[in-house]
């Protein structure tokens, strides 16, 4: 396993912070670095899946792997993300199921749009395998399965030229922010919570960084002189969150997606700020990881092993939420929630680590 490393230990506070803002009203929700700020851990959990592709599609010696190789190991990814997504949406509905059984209440059968799959079934199986039916809290896989399928166009064009693919997949992102372009839902009505046509440029920029930064030192002698611009980024994100200054959607110009704060189509204020706390923290994990050693291992640990914690802490999440309507929450419920998904998530970080490790026995 490699080593503890910035990108790793990111992804890992990322998927900590997805966890605990998976469970609404909790106590532990308000110190979450998305309540005080335009971005959140979404951003930032996409664009390290671009910067790591940036590595992972380049040998030891820095060349890029052959364009077949590139092609197959992002479809066997692919695969692997839409498999993911199937069981933890098999296991939410049957989660949800059990639960209203359990407590004899048959209204938790709607919770976060389950309840068209149990009022119809047979159309909303077909909607799930084709991912246009999701739960709520359950819609960053599908995005991903688009992303990752996709990304080959990207990738293989920007070995030929960074900017061609920074201009097609920019034009790409305006254009559906300017049309309202989105995938739809189905068997529902509505769209993609995450929209893939918006999200697939942070994915890019994240790869086409990576790969500027990798060549040459200009990225990095950039990056400190706007530090204090990404911190007045940050200042103002966490001003605009604590006043509640917010764009009004009826009340700004056309194109409106323009100049709103809107999630599922990674609007340009959410993407600055988002740069903006590239730019402020992008030294923090060199000052802090000596300091919090066990944290910082526990944290990278999560993010070596991202989609299988994704994928439980989704299931934890989504327990801890019903749990808390049984209970009614309070601060005892919150810190057990708390406590015991971290320790799963480390719990399935360390197996995932310890199987891979484990000799296969001889035939």
């Amino acid at each position: 396993m490699r080593d503890p490393n910035a990108i790793d230990f990111w992804r890992g506070l990322a998927l900590v912070t997805i966890f605990i803002n998976h469970v609404p009203g909790n106590t532990f929700e308000r110190y979450t670095y998305s309540q005080y700020g335009i971005s959140d851990a979404a951003e930032l959990f996409v664009f390290l899946a671009g910067w790591s592709i940036g590595i992972a599609t380049r040998g030891r010696d820095g060349a890029p792997e052959p364009r077949g190789r590139t092609v197959v190991r992002l479809l066997s990814r692919t695969i692997e993300v839409y498999r993911a997504q199937l069981t933890v949406m098999l296991l939410a509905l049957a989660t949800i199921a059990g639960t209203a059984l359990v407590l004899d209440n048959p209204l938790i059968l709607e919770w976060h749009n389950a309840g068209t799959f149990f009022a119809d079934p047979i159309q909303t199986i077909v909607g799930i395998a084709l991912l246009t039916h999701q739960l709520g809290f359950f819609n960053i896989l599908p995005l991903y399965v688009v992303l990752l399928g996709i990304a080959p166009v990207f990738i293989l064009l920007a070995r030929l030229s960074r900017p061609a693919a920074l201009i097609l997949s920019g034009g790409l992102y305006l254009l559906s922010l300017i049309e309202e372009w989105n995938l739809p839902s189905w068997p529902g009505e509505g769209d993609w919570f995450f929209n893939p046509l918006c999200w697939q440029f942070l994915l890019v920029l994240g790869f086409v960084l990576q790969d500027w930064n990798r060549e040459s030192d200009t990225l990095a002698r950039w990056s400190r002189r706007l530090m204090p611009a990404g911190i007045a980024l940050v200042l103002l994100g966490i001003a605009s969150a604590v006043l509640e200054i917010r764009p009004d959607p009826l009340r700004v110009p056309e194109p409106r997606l323009l100049f709103t704060f809107d999630k599922t189509y990674l609007t340009p204020a959410r993407l600055l700020h988002f740069l903006g706390v590239l730019l402020a923290f992008r030294a923090v994990y060199g000052l802090v990881a000596p300091r919090i050693g066990p944290v910082a291992g526990y944290l990278a640990r999560l993010g070596r092993n991202s989609l299988a914690v994704f994928s439980m802490g989704s299931l934890l999440s989504l327990g801890g939420q019903l749990l808390r309507f049984w209970t009614g929450g309070g601060l005892l419920v919150d810190l057990a929630i708390l406590c015991l998904g971290l320790l799963a998530m480390g719990y399935t970080a360390w197996f995932v680590e310890w199987r891979s490790r484990k000799p296969r026995p001889r035939v």
